[in-house]
Parts: C-alpha cells; structure tokens; sequence
C-alpha cells in the first residue's frame, strides 16, 4: 500500500526514502496538480507521471538520471548545425504548442502519460513563472523542442520532441549553453540521453543538490 493524499490538504509528501522497489520509484497517489503541490514536490525531487484513467501518481526514483552542463557531450555535428543558425531557438514563445508536440504520438509507443490533466497542470505553471519551454522553429515552423521546471539553479526536464533530426538537442544545448543551471534533472534513464552526458546518482547527492541550488 502506498499513503493517500488529501488533495485538500496542505501539500505534503512521505519521506522519498519509503518510495516502493516495485514499481520502483512510486511515492504515492491522490493529492493535487496544482501550482503548489507541484512546487512542494519539485523541491522534493518528486514528479507526477500517471496515465489517463489512473489517479496522481508521484515517484522519487533512485538512482537518479542528471545532466551537468560541463559534461554536456556537444558532438561537431551537433556544434555545425548551431552555427549554420537554420534554426532559431527562443525560449517561452509558445509553450503551449511544445508541450501539445511532446503530448503527441511516436513511432513505437502507444498513448501518453501527457495528459489533459497534466497539460492543464503545466500550464498553469508556465503562467505562475516556473515552467518553461525552448523552441526550435526553421522558416517559422516549430520543428523541436522541449519543456520542464526551473527552480533556482536546477531545471527539472519534463520532455522533448523532434520533428526534424538534432531539432531538441539544439533545444537541449541553449538550456546547457544559457549558463541558468547547475543541473539538469532527467528523472530516468535512456540511451540517448547517456549518449549526451546524463549520468545516474544516488539519491542522497541528487536530494543534496537540491538543497543547494534548487
């Protein structure tokens, strides 16, 4: 059994050390979407990710996947492309066409845990000043591009989204490049964010990290 919160209640968590082996990560259900409790989880390290029929699920998993921008791996491609400025990369024109993009279908997955709850969530923390999208547009087309929450000097990364290849990591080295963040949450691990420089750390030096920057 996991803890029940009172979506009433003031926003509160169980300590993330009691999260479940299985499904590993899983902290609790029930609460809120709104603007405070998901500062009082981001702060926590903890993150809403649920499916349409299913309640509020919140996960705190460890080991954690991170990206400090001085490991960021830039490859000379990747370092051409910016240079050739085809693309124009702006940060919160249009947040609501990118986290739309991400919410949308990709080849090999069925469904989304970008929901309409979750979207409206998001929004409305993109009006209160914490969440945050970069755009990648060619000849003014939106072609990439990603979105999470910035708190202090940590960017919680919540997705991305290419249309045209490198598109997102062209998002992905503004976020790096702009100089705002410490670190980079990227919650779990995949192949191709390792292949960029993400790397997993305990839960004790992510928490850590987020007392001091966060």
């Amino acid at each position: 059994m996991i803890p029940w919160l009172d979506p009433n209640a003031r926003p509160h968590f169980p300590d993330t050390a009691s999260v479940l082996a299985e499904p590993p990560g899983l902290l609790a259900a029930g609460g809120s979407l709104d603007v405070e409790w998901l500062l009082v989880a981001y702060r926590q390290g903890i993150f809403p990710w649920f499916s349409e029929n299913e309640p509020i699920l919140w996960w705190s998993p460890a080991p954690r996947t991170v990206l400090f921008p001085r490991d960021f791996h830039q490859s000379r491609s990747l370092q051409k492309l910016a240079r050739q400025r085809r693309y124009r990369i702006t940060e919160d024109q249009d947040f609501r066409a990118v986290i739309n993009a991400c919410a949308g279908e990709r080849a090999g997955q069925s469904g989304t845990w970008i929901n309409a709850p979750m979207i409206a969530a998001f929004i409305d923390l993109h009006r209160a000043g914490f969440a945050h999208s970069i755009e990648c547009r060619r000849d003014g087309n939106l072609v990439g591009g990603l979105y999470g929450v910035a708190l202090g000097e940590v960017f919680f990364g919540e997705s991305m989204f290419s249309r045209e290849a490198n598109a997102s990591k062209l998002c992905l080295k503004h976020l790096v490049d702009c100089g705002r963040y410490r670190m980079i949450d990227c919650q779990l691990p995949t192949a191709h964010l390792k292949s960029l420089g993400a790397v997993d750390i305990a839960r004790e030096q992510f928490e850590n990290a987020l007392d001091r920057w966060a």
